[in-house]
């Protein structure tokens, strides 16, 4: 039987930092400032936040107002913007551990979410974590929330004649920058042009497309819900798992 048990973990956070910034197009294509949310955790070296606890002494911590502080100045010194969300998450990604000192930080995790990044959904975001002493290309999960799409899904008759909202969060994972806008219009498009009889389907052809969308995905989780589907349930929905070499010729 596993140990289920917990391990020791530090961590100091600012959770959901409201700036503005420029990080390219917004949903309507237009580049210009826009709310950013970021969260920042260090995960820092087990037991340094021991004596802290027993002193009572922010000295002995790492203090949150300052890593504020520090977030902010990076995104404000920048006035001509990021080229994209990535760009951002690292200069705060840098700027956690200059302030913190890589030797006491095991890793630093940055998350910004974007709420009008994609129109028709209630959120972006990108979540991206630093590893001490990584090399090469950071892997990011990347998150579009709740997308609103109409589509004629069921098999009872009146299903067939009106379109139906279904309710999508798409979740990529990703080893390289990725342009989302124009991949959730195409998904969009594709989608509300066909017309399903089951919610199975639907779900696998938003994976499908959406791990063909780019070299730079290597899987994707699609959870789809219809609200409109039980009377006394919330919503019935799927979730569908799949790596982009499912996809690929050959597999």
């Amino acid at each position: 039987m596993s140990d289920s048990t917990p391990a020791n973990t530090d961590i100091v956070f600012v959770d959901t930092l409201q700036l503005s910034a420029n990080i390219g197009a917004d949903c309507w294509g237009r580049s210009r400032p826009q709310i950013v949310f970021i969260s920042v955790f260090l995960h820092l070296h087990n037991s340094f936040l021991t004596q802290a606890g027993e002193s009572d002494d922010v000295g002995d911590s790492v203090h949150y107002g300052h890593l504020t502080k520090s977030i902010t100045e990076v995104v404000n010194s920048t006035p001509d913007g990021f080229p994209s969300v990535r760009h951002l998450i690292n200069a705060v990604i840098l700027a956690a551990y200059s302030l913190t000192g890589a030797h006491n930080v095991a890793a630093v995790r940055v998350v910004a979410n974007v709420p009008k990044l994609i129109l028709l959904a209630d959120g972006f975001s990108v979540d991206i974590t630093l590893p001490q002493d990584f090399v090469g290309t950071l892997p990011a999960t990347v998150v579009v929330k709740d997308l609103v799409l109409a589509v004629i899904i069921g098999v009872n008759p009146p299903e067939r004649e009106a379109k139906q909202r279904v309710i999508t969060t798409i979740t990529f994972f990703e080893c390289g920058i990725t342009d989302y806008p124009p991949i959730i219009k195409q998904i969009a498009q594709e989608i509300e042009q066909t017309s399903y009889l089951t919610l199975e389907k639907f779900v696998m052809e938003v994976v499908r497309s959406a791990c063909l969308s780019s070299e730079n995905i290597q899987a994707v989780t699609v959870r789809s819900q219809k609200p409109s589907a039980l009377t006394f349930a919330h919503s019935s929905g799927v979730e569908i798992t799949r790596r982009r070499d499912a996809f690929v010729d050959g597999h």
